[in-house]
């Protein structure tokens, strides 16, 4: 019995592999699986047995930016106090933005076409984002009446490290005559901003003293007007 051939997964592999080296030489906006066929020197029809269009691929590639990021953030150092588990991994997220620009692109500053049809992108960047989530009901527990405040918290964070990455990156931010020590510094100001902000956040509300009863108002007497007695004589 003749031996099955490896070749469809190998193909599947390298239209990935090949797609990567599109992006990153011409840009998302050139790939095609008509340049990714002539790239791998195969029939411009191979491709579309394992993807059956171009957005199909570019969600494949995009799903595995997230498999590597959430990875990633997985491999922080870890810590039992959930605030300083939470700095770490804000640093591990601001270190594959610098280390992967690439990835972090295709992630984050790329639109997903119908990406409704395509469930193992959108679950692995559910992944990516539970990943912050459970961090955070560590901090505020994890039940229902608490899930609205994780998410928000979620999105504030992720936020500020989205736009810290963004600003650092961003051409403009060389000519703003910043200080070595303001470039340098953002990240842990950051944190620490971050941190402070959950730190407030989480502190239960103080009682406030109850209302002291309004004073009736008190009415100015009228001023009185001395009497001149004059003497007779």
């Amino acid at each position: 019995m003749p031996r099955k051939t490896a070749e469809p997964i190998e193909l599947k592999e390298a239209c990935v592999r090949a797609a990567r080296e599109v992006i990153a030489e011409l840009g998302v906006e050139h790939l095609s699986l008509r340049d990714v066929a002539r790239r791998l020197g195969v029939s411009h029809q191979a491709p579309y047995k394992h993807y059956p269009s171009r957005d199909h691929l570019l969600a494949e590639v995009i799903r595995r930016c997230f498999e590597s990021f959430t990875k990633y953030l997985e491999a922080r150092e870890r810590f039992d106090d959930p605030g300083a588990d939470l700095e770490s991994m804000g640093y591990r997220y601001l270190s594959f933005a610098a280390e992967h620009p690439l990835e972090y692109r295709l992630m984050f500053g790329t639109p997903w076409s119908e990406a409704a049809q395509h469930p193992s992108l959108v679950a692995e960047g559910r992944h990516s984002f539970d990943t912050l989530r459970n961090v955070l009901r560590r901090m505020h527990g994890d039940s229902a009446d608490t899930r609205d405040a994780v998410d928000l918290d979620a999105l504030f964070i992720w936020s500020s490290m989205h736009g810290l990455t963004g600003v650092m990156h961003h051409n403009l931010t060389c000519d703003l005559d910043l200080s070595p020590q303001v470039t340098h510094g953002s990240a842990q100001h950051v944190m620490s901003m971050i941190s402070n902000a959950m730190a407030a956040r989480l502190q239960p509300a103080a009682i406030a003293p109850p209302a002291a009863s309004p004073r009736p108002k008190q009415h100015k007497a009228a001023p009185t007007r001395k009497r001149t007695v004059r003497a007779e004589g």
